[in-house]
């Protein structure tokens, strides 16, 4: 799994207005079983848990991989996209 440095953070409102948009709508894509959010003419990720777990107090970060690639991540206030693997 690539691990994500997470650069700022806003609330799914905040975002909206910053881009000058009125909603946030998430498709699945049918090539990869992936989802993501459109805004605009843009794209961004959805969370992984995501539908199981819904998106209840959205939030959007901006992200960048190991690799280096920027995006925009859709995911749940207090959320990073990250799973619990063990507690010892």
């Amino acid at each position: 799994m690539d691990s994500l440095k997470f650069l700022r953070t806003m609330s799914a409102a905040e975002f909206k207005e910053q881009h000058g948009i009125t909603k946030l709508d998430i498709f699945k894509s049918e090539k990869t079983g992936k989802h993501f959010f459109a805004y605009g003419n843009e794209y961004g990720a959805v969370y992984a848990k995501y539908p199981v777990a819904p998106i209840k107090e959205p939030m959007v970060s901006e992200v960048e991989s190991s690799s280096g690639e920027q995006f925009f991540l859709l995911h749940n206030k207090g959320e990073h996209a990250a799973t619990k693997m063990e507690t010892l």
